[in-house]
């Protein structure tokens, strides 16, 4: 059993940055493979990011790559999302997920409860 806690999020203008942190409890957290979902209004959930659960492999949707930056800390229990250079069409809620095939862009079992992340233009 894995519970996950976001934080970070908020109002940021155009071009600027966010880190949000995704802080897993449990002690087999380390074990999973991890990922950022977002939903905007109106708009279907879009995968964002996965780490694996020892680091070694990340993936990134092209409407963010080299823009966003996913990292984890598996002493801390926490993985992050850098997010820079912010564009008014990030704007929507992120979730953390966990689980086996969130490697693949398909989302695990575990579910965070979001954070909004605001862009201004």
């Amino acid at each position: 059993q894995v519970q996950l806690l976001e934080s970070g999020g908020g109002l940021v203008p155009a071009g600027g940055s966010l880190r949000l942190s995704c802080a897993g409890s449990g002690r087999t957290f380390s074990n999973y493979n991890v990922g950022w979902f977002r939903q905007a209004p109106g708009k279907e959930r879009e995968f964002v990011a996965a780490i694996k659960w020892n680091g070694l492999r990340i993936y990134y949707a092209d409407s963010v790559k080299g823009r966003f930056i996913i990292s984890r800390e598996n002493g801390k229990n926490t993985v992050y999302l850098q997010m820079n250079s912010l564009k008014p069409e990030d704007a929507a809620v992120y979730s953390c997920n966990a689980g086996v095939d969130v490697l693949s862009g398909a989302p695990g079992h575990y579910w965070g409860q979001g954070t909004q992340v605001t862009v201004s233009s």
